[in-house]
C-alpha cells in the first residue's frame, strides 16, 4: 500500500493510529486534554487544537523544540523531514542541530503539535497561526511573508513587470508568475547570480533586513539601489511607503537557516565553588537547626496573639518590621519565615471579631515531634507551596502593596521552578554550588520566553533566585550546594559514590518509569513524588539523613555570677520553657545566654512558682553551683512579691506598711492614677487594676494582683490558639498530572467511545446518517422491538443515550435482557455490562453487516 493511502488525513486519524503507550505519553504531557475525559479520539484531537491548550503546550517546550515548531510554521505545508531539517541546520548541515533534530520532532509528535509522516509534516493549525509571521505578530524567526502572501493584493500587470525585470519569461496568469518568482528566489544558484548583479548599496539594505524585522520604509521617490530591489521583487510593497523582504529571499541570504542562532543543546550549569560533601551537609544541618529555632521564636513572639489581620488580608508593614526586629533578621527574611510557618499550617488567622494571626493547634503537635521530623515538615511544605515570600513588599496589578500572609502571593509555577533548580544542583558534582548565571540560562532554555536571554525581571528567573536563597535559609542547601537531606527530600537517589555509605531507603531505588534520560543534558532525573506513599518515603529518608547531624538537646545550663546562664546547646523543651519565663534571652548563637533580672524573676513568681521551686529548679539543671547574687535576687523578689495588693475599686492598693503607701503617694509618677488614701493601709485609684499594676511595677515596686476574696491571682502565660486550621492549598499550575490508573481508565473510555462513533451503521434515514455525529432517532415502539430482536439474535446495535444530567452520547451495545422498561446490555463503549432506562434511549439502529 502506498504512503499516500496510509497517511493520516487529520490529527484525529493520526491519534487513532497511536498505541496506548503513546496516548498515555500525550495525556501525561498535556493533562488539560483529559479534563474531562474526551468521549472519543475526534474530541481529543479537537481539544488538542484549541488555542488555550496549544498555548500551554508551546510554553512548556524547550528552546530547540520550540525553534523546530517555529521553523515548521514558516515552511511550506506540508513539509518534508529534509526541508524542516534544512531550516534548522542550514545549507552547511550543522551536525549538532542534525543530531538533536529527531528528538525535537519526536517531542512535537508526542504532544500532538505535529502530525503526519516524515514526507508530509503538518503543524497543528492553531500552532501555525500562533507562530507564523504576520505584521501584527512577528515571528521569532524574523522572517516575513512568502512571495505568494506578499503579492496577494498586487495587480497582475505589476507582477508581470517584476517577473520580466528579474529576467524570467512572462506567463499568462499571476499564479504561474508568482510560482516562477518563488522558484527563482528559492534556487541557490540562480539567486546567487541575481544578487551578483546587485549594487553594493542594495546588498547593504538586504543585510539590514535579513535577520528581521523584515519591514522597511521607503520614500515616494526611492533611491536607485532601492528601485533595483523593488523592480526585481527582492523587496515587495505591503503598504504605501512600506516594503518587506520576502521569506524566500531571506532564507537564501541566511544560508537556509530559519533562526540566526539555533540552540540544540541545553547550556550546562557551571559550578562556582566546590566543598566537601561532609562540610555541605554539616552547614545545611546547622541552618536546619536555626530554622527550627527561628520558627519557634516567631510563634513564641505571637504566643498570646500575633499581629492584627489587615482589612484586605495579611500583616501590616509595621507589624512585619516589629517581627523582623524580634527575630533579628531583615524584613524580607522575616516575611519568608512567616510564610513558611503559614505554608506548614502552623500559623493562621483566628477568625475572631478582632481578627489576629496566631499559632494553630497543629503547632503544639509539631513541637512534640523530633527535630529532624519538624524540619522535614517545614521543608516539604516549602517545596510544594505556591505562595512566594519574595513578592512581599511588591505591587500587584492594581498597584496595591503585597503583604505577608495576604492575597496575591500565589505563583503556580513556584513548585516546579523550586524543584527544577534543586534537581539541577543535584546534577552538579557533589558539594558544588552553581554559577547563578549559567543556572538561569539553563532554566531559560528549558522554558524559553519571548526574549532570547533571561531578563532580570523574568518570573522564572526571579523564582529561581528566591529558591537559591530560601533553600540556603532552610537548610536544604549548605554553602550553596545541595545537601544529602535535600536530595532525599526530592526523591532523588544518592550519588553513585555515596550510596554504599548512606542508609538505604525507599528513595534509593526508583522504578524504571521514574527515570528519564534528557538527551540535551545527559543527566538522570526523577519526577516529583506524586502519591502520598512516595512523599512519605522521601520525607522519611530526608529525616533519617538529617537526624544524626543535629545536636542532641541538653538538660543543663551553666549559671554564672553575673546573673547569667549559658546554654551550651539546644535545651530540652521543659527546661527551655521554664528558663524562658525565669530569664530573658540576652544573646543567641552557638550558645544562648540568658540574663536574670528582677522583672524576669517576678514573671516567674507571677506564673505561680515559689522561691523554693526556683531554687530547686536551678540547682537541678545547673552544672555549676547557684551563684549567691542569683539566690539573693530570687529571695528578695519573693519577699517583696505580693507585699502590695491591687484589686478593683476601680482599683485599690493595700499594704500593711503605711510607709510604703506614703512613698507611693509622694512619687510624682503616681499622679496619673488618681490615688487617694481611704485608710491608713489602703489607697484607691481612678485607673483600672491592670494599668495600676503595670504602673507601680515601672516605679520599682513589686505588687501582686488579688481576687475579690483577697487571694493572690496567679498570672500564667496565655497561649492563644486558632481553631483547627488546614495548611493553605497550593494553587495548581493547570490540571494535575494523571496517575497510571486514571490514564488507563481514560484511554479505555476514549478507545471505546471512538469505536462507537466510527462503527459503520446501516443506512436508515429515520435513524440518522452514519458518521455524521447525530444520534439515532426512533419511536419508543421501534426502539423496544429492535432491542428485543437484538436479544434474540445476539447482535450489537447502535443507540443514542441521554443521561440524568442531560449529556447525550452514542454507544454500541449488545442487549442481553429487556424488561420493566430497562435494557441490560454489554456496553462496548464502557467495556462492561450496564442497565439503561429505555425512556432515555433516543433511538436505535443496526450496525453494518460486517460488524460484530
Amino acid at each position: 500500500m502506498s504512503p499516500e493511502t496510509t497517511a493520516p488525513r487529520s490529527l484525529a486519524e493520526a491519534l487513532r493510529a497511536r498505541d496506548d503507550a503513546s496516548l498515555s505519553a500525550l495525556l501525561r504531557s498535556r493533562p488539560d486534554l483529559i479534563t474531562p475525559v474526551p468521549t472519543d479520539l475526534t474530541q481529543l484531537a479537537t481539544r488538542a487544537g484549541t488555542r488555550a491548550s496549544v498555548v500551554r503546550a508551546l510554553e512548556r517546550l524547550d528552546r530547540f523544540t520550540l525553534q523546530t515548531a517555529e521553523a515548521l510554521a514558516v515552511a511550506r505545508e506540508p513539509a518534508t523531514y529534509d526541508e524542516l531539517l534544512g531550516l534548522l541546520a542550514g545549507d552547511d548541515g550543522d551536525p549538532v542541530a542534525t543530531a538533536a533534530f529527531p528528538h525535537a520532532l519526536a517531542a512535537l509528535r508526542e504532544q500532538a503539535l505535529l502530525w503526519g509522516p516524515d514526507d508530509r509534516l503538518r503543524l497543528v493549525r492553531t500552532a501555525r497561526e500562533l507562530l507564523a509571521p504576520s505584521p501584527q505578530h512577528p515571528s521569532p524567526t524574523g522572517l516575513g511573508p512568502t512571495v505568494g502572501e506578499a503579492t496577494a493584493g498586487m495587480s497582475p500587470g505589476r507582477i508581470q513587470e517584476i517577473v520580466a525585470t528579474a529576467g524570467l519569461a512572462s506567463t499568462h496568469d499571476s499564479v504561474s508568475a508568482v510560482a516562477s518568482l518563488s522558484a527563482l528566489f528559492s534556487g541557490r544558484t540562480r539567486m546567487s547570480a541575481l544578487l551578483d548583479e546587485a549594487p553594493a548599496e542594495a546588498v547593504e539594505v538586504l543585510s539590514r533586513l535579513v535577520w528581521g524585522p523584515p519591514y522597511g520604509q521607503v520614500t515616494a521617490e526611492p533611491a536607485a539601489h532601492l528601485r533595483w530591489l523593488i523592480g526585481r521583487g527582492l523587496l515587495l510593497p505591503t503598504a504605501p511607503g512600506t516594503v518587506v523582504l520576502p521569506r524566500e529571499v531571506a532564507l537564501h541570504l541566511r544560508a537556509g537557516r530559519a533562526h540566526r542562532v539555533t540552540e540544540p543543546v541545553a547550556p550546562a550549569v557551571g559550578a562556582a565553588t566546590a566543598h566537601s560533601p561532609q562540610a555541605v551537609d554539616a552547614a545545611a544541618a546547622g541552618q536546619a537547626y536555626t530554622t527550627l529555632a527561628t520558627v519557634e521564636e516567631l510563634l513564641k513572639d505571637w504566643h498570646e496573639g500575633g499581629p492584627a489581620v489587615l482589612r484586605a488580608g495579611g500583616v501590616s508593614v509595621r507589624d512585619l518590621k516589629r517581627t523582623a526586629v524580634a527575630l533579628d533578621v531583615p524584613e524580607p527574611v522575616a516575611a519568608f519565615w512567616v510564610e513558611l510557618a503559614h505554608a506548614a499550617g502552623l500559623v493562621a488567622s483566628d477568625g475572631e471579631a478582632d481578627e489576629r494571626f496566631a499559632a494553630t493547634p497543629a503547632y503544639d503537635t509539631w513541637l512534640e515531634l523530633p527535630a529532624a521530623e519538624r524540619w522535614a515538615e517545614l521543608a516539604s511544605a516549602w517545596l510544594a507551596a505556591t505562595r512566594t515570600a519574595g513578592l512581599v513588599g511588591g505591587r500587584d496589578a492594581k498597584d496595591r502593596t503585597l503583604s505577608a500572609l495576604g492575597p496575591g502571593l500565589d505563583r503556580s509555577a513556584a513548585p516546579e521552578v523550586r524543584r527544577r533548580v534543586l534537581v539541577l544542583l543535584a546534577e552538579l558534582p557533589e558539594g558544588s554550588s552553581p554559577d547563578t548565571d549559567s543556572l538561569l540560562a539553563r532554566l531559560h532554555w528549558e522554558r524559553p520566553s519571548r526574549s532570547v536571554r533571561p531578563a532580570p525581571d523574568d518570573p522564572r528567573a526571579r523564582l529561581a533566585r528566591w529558591t537559591l536563597s530560601e533553600a540556603e535559609l532552610l537548610g536544604v542547601t549548605g554553602r550553596g550546594a545541595l545537601s544529602a537531606q535535600g536530595r532525599a527530600l526530592l526523591g532523588l537517589p544518592a550519588p553513585e559514590g555515596a550510596r554504599a555509605a548512606q542508609p538505604s531507603g525507599p528513595g534509593d531505588r526508583l522504578p524504571a518509569h521514574h527515570r528519564r534520560r534528557d538527551p540535551a543534558a545527559s543527566a538522570v532525573t526523577a519526577p516529583p513524588p506524586h502519591s502520598p506513599a512516595e512523599r512519605a518515603a522521601a520525607t522519611a529518608r530526608a529525616t533519617a539523613l538529617l537526624a544524626p547531624l543535629l545536636p542532641e538537646p541538653l538538660d543543663h545550663v551553666l549559671l554564672q555570677a553575673d546573673l547569667t546562664a549559658v546554654a551550651p546547646g539546644p535545651l530540652k523543651r521543659p527546661l527551655a520553657d521554664t528558663l524562658g519565663v525565669l530569664a530573658d534571652v540576652e544573646s543567641k548563637g552557638g550558645a544562648t545566654v540568658y540574663r536574670f533580672t528582677p522583672a524576669s524573676v517576678r514573671r516567674a513568681l507571677d506564673a505561680g512558682r515559689s522561691a523554693s521551686d526556683l531554687h530547686a529548679f536551678l540547682a537541678a539543671h545547673s552544672r555549676t553551683p547557684v551563684p549567691q547574687p542569683l539566690a539573693y535576687l530570687i529571695d528578695d523578689m519573693a519577699r517583696r512579691h505580693g507585699h502590695l495588693r491591687i484589686g478593683a475599686a476601680s482599683a485599690y492598693v493595700r499594704c500593711d506598711d503605711e510607709a510604703v503607701l506614703n512613698e507611693i503617694l509622694a512619687d510624682k509618677r503616681s499622679q496619673e492614677f488618681g490615688l487617694r488614701r481611704i485608710a491608713p493601709t489602703v489607697l484607691v485609684a481612678q485607673s483600672d487594676p491592670s494599668s495600676l499594676l503595670a504602673g507601680l511595677r515601672t516605679m520599682g515596686f513589686a505588687p501582686a494582683a488579688e481576687s475579690a476574696e483577697g487571694d493572690v491571682l496567679i498570672s500564667r502565660a496565655h497561649a492563644h490558639r486558632t481553631p483547627p486550621r488546614t495548611a493553605p492549598e497550593p494553587v495548581p499550575d493547570g490540571p494535575p498530572v494523571p496517575d497510571a490508573t486514571l490514564l488507563g481508565a481514560a484511554i479505555r473510555a476514549i478507545r471505546a467511545g471512538d469505536l462507537a462513533s466510527t462503527a459503520p451503521r446501516k443506512e436508515d434515514p429515520a435513524a440518522g446518517r452514519p458518521g455524521d455525529g447525530t444520534l439515532p432517532r426512533t419511536s419508543s415502539a421501534e426502539t423496544l422491538a429492535t432491542m428485543q430482536a437484538a436479544v434474540m439474535t445476539g447482535e450489537a446495535v447502535w443507540i443514542g443515550y441521554v443521561n440524568a444530567e442531560g449529556a447525550a452520547s452514542q454507544r454500541v451495545i449488545a442487549p442481553i435482557r429487556v424488561e420493566g422498561g430497562f435494557v441490560t446490555a454489554y456496553d462496548h463503549t464502557a467495556d462492561e455490562v450496564r442497565t439503561y432506562p429505555l425512556h432515555r434511549v433516543t433511538g436505535v439502529a443496526e450496525l453494518a453487516d460486517d460488524q460484530p
